[in-house]
């Protein structure tokens, strides 16, 4: 059964690559025509850098995925193996493919600017302005969300720590070699890969033990200062890097997977239409399949935060826009290949490695284990404990990459905010727009989430608002595509767009009416009642500027078409 589904998944994606990828390319975008990319054109050495599109690639997927593509199917299971991979499936071709392609394409032909600018292009001020919060929102969420997760693996094995710290200065000596010494790529991805199983041999020579605490403060302090570095210092050379984990455990988990012909008997194909998943700990609720799925699985079938990525860091670098389906079109199917071997892992080995205490063992270490499991039994030359730490590792260095492009963009986004305070009031002009302060907003009110809520609190409200995105995105690209390019390919934009948008609508207003009023349940838990105060409101505001944004994109899909 592993055999079958993993052959399928490939050859779906290669598929869709190849034929419909490519018709995109050639005949609605015309890429190999498209006049010089903006990295050259506005090259400036710190955010407009040309970079080749293997090493954009390894970027861009290490800042899109994070541990999202992991930790959501993990997490599906609970209703079923199939439910969770069939929507994988779907969501990758007929919506995250498409949204990451079209949204770092359009980025490209706005001279990198980030989709909210086009969005305001398209639809007007309101709109732009109403993206702007939506995307704040988001990237508070998203630090949340992934900060517990980063904190949670730190804590859970004293390894991990110490192996991303020895991979943070690995990566600062492979991007000197590779630009600033003579040494190139090639010498310089050798390099980094010798440093990467030395910083592997360092973290498991050095395990430390620290609170949960301890390492929210480190991760803080982290991405503040990630965010704030040159580009091409830190955050390109790690992600490239990063991109190695990937290749690694794309390589063994599918050569496993394959060979293995494990039947998936570890969870059933289906279990109940509504699973508990959602809630504080303690008090999970049931979850509705539809709408909720959307809250459950984000980036592994589709995701808004890969626009924000696409036009806030990857189209500032792309060095010709036809490298956009390979960075954009072809990340997306990479990363749905991946959530397809998580949920063959969980459901073919996760009673091999965990027996009966799978479903209760928390969605990460579930995947960690039953990953490890799946490849050492498969590949006995990789033993059950490297792959342990490895799996926790690549976990946590994606959610890491994840953690500090956020911030870069949330600081992008909070000094793109205070432009109008500039003549009227030039102080608090003055003290937004810093770079310093603006970091530290998106980081220390994330942060703060993620202490006093929990994932299976964060995560849900982390992928509504992503999926809330995503689909406000796909109707931006579907208002460009019939205004600036052609009309007759929207209906493959729209038609997806707008279903998502109804699901992930419900999905929202569900959570407000079912799972806020839960952490109001026990007044002594002080922090429970910030959080469920704190997110409820993000979350109720968002379901107002969702339904402001709607109206702006049908005033604007009623005016004349620019093009035949």
């Amino acid at each position: 059964m592993t055999t079958f589904i993993a052959l399928f998944a490939l050859g779906l994606y290669l598929v869709f690559y190849f034929v419909y990828g490519r018709n995109l390319r050639d005949k609605l975008l015309k890429s190999k025509e498209a006049p010089e990319a903006p990295s050259k054109r506005l090259s400036d050495g710190v955010d407009y850098v040309p970079t080749s599109k293997y090493v954009l690639f390894g970027h861009h997927f290490a800042s899109i995925a994070g541990a999202g593509p992991i930790t959501g199917p993990a997490m599906a299971v609970a209703w079923g193996w199939l439910p969770g991979l069939l929507w994988i499936w779907f969501g990758n071709i007929f919506l995250g493919a498409i949204h990451d392609y079209l949204a770092l394409t359009a980025s490209v032909r706005y001279d990198g600017r980030s989709v909210q600018f086009v969005a305001q292009d398209l639809m007007g001020k309101r709109a732009g302005t109403t993206f702007g919060w939506f995307i704040l929102f988001l990237c508070i969420l998203i630090v949340a969300a992934f900060g517990d997760i980063v904190a949670g693996q730190f804590a859970a094995d004293g390894r991990v720590f110490f192996s991303f710290v020895f991979f943070c200065i690995a990566a600062v000596i492979t991007g000197f070699a590779m630009y600033r010494s003579k040494l190139g790529l090639g010498w310089g991805s050798l390099i980094g890969l010798v440093l990467i199983i030395l910083a592997f041999w360092f973290g498991s020579m050095f395990p430390v033990k620290m609170s949960k605490d301890v390492y929210f403060l480190i991760i803080f302090v982290y991405i503040v200062f990630a965010s704030r570095l040159p580009v091409n210092l830190l955050l390109q050379p790690r992600d490239y890097l990063s991109s190695f984990f990937l290749y690694f455990g794309l390589l063994v988990g599918g050569i496993a997977a394959i060979i293995s012909a494990q039947p998936l008997n570890s969870v059933p194909a289906f279990t109940t239409f509504s699973a508990n998943l959602i809630g504080p700990a303690g008090a999970l609720q049931p979850s509705p399949f539809w709408p909720t799925v959307p809250l459950i699985i984000a980036c592994g079938a589709l995701s808004g935060f890969h626009a924000l990525v696409g036009s806030g860091t990857s189209s500032k670098q792309l060095k010709e826009e036809k490298d956009a389906l390979f960075v954009g079109y072809g990340a997306m199917l990479v990363e749905g290949f991946l959530a397809t071997l998580v949920i063959i892992s969980i459901a073919g080995f996760g009673g091999a490695a965990l027996g009966d205490k799978l479903m209760a063992t928390p969605a990460l270490n579930r995947f960690v284990q039953s990953f490890a499991m799946m490849v050492s039994s498969q590949l006995p030359f990789l033993p059950m404990n490297f792959m342990t730490l490895f799996a926790a590792v690549w976990v946590s260095t994606f959610a890491l990459t994840t953690l500090d492009t956020t911030n870069r963009l949330g600081r992008y986004l909070i000094q793109e905010m205070a432009e109008p305070f500039k003549e009227k009031s030039p102080g608090v002009f003055k003290v937004l727009s810093n770079k310093w302060i603006a970091s530290v907003v998106v980081a220390f009110v994330g942060i703060f989430l993620a202490r006093s809520g929990g994932y299976a609190v964060m995560w849900p409200a982390f992928s509504g608002a992503n999926q809330l995105i995503a689909s406000v995105v796909m109707l931006t690209v579907a208002v460009w595509v019939k205004k600036k390019l052609n009309p007759k390919y929207v209906a493959a934009v729209v038609i997806p767009g707008a279903l998502l948008w109804v699901t992930v609508t419900a999905a929202l207003i569900w959570y407000e009416v079912v799972i806020i009023p839960v952490f109001f349940a026990d007044m002594a838990k002080t922090l429970n009642v910030i959080t469920g105060v704190v997110v409820g409101l993000i979350n109720l505001f968002m379901l107002i500027l969702n339904f402001s944004m709607i109206s702006s994109f049908l005033k604007s899909w009623k005016t004349k078409a620019e093009v035949a």
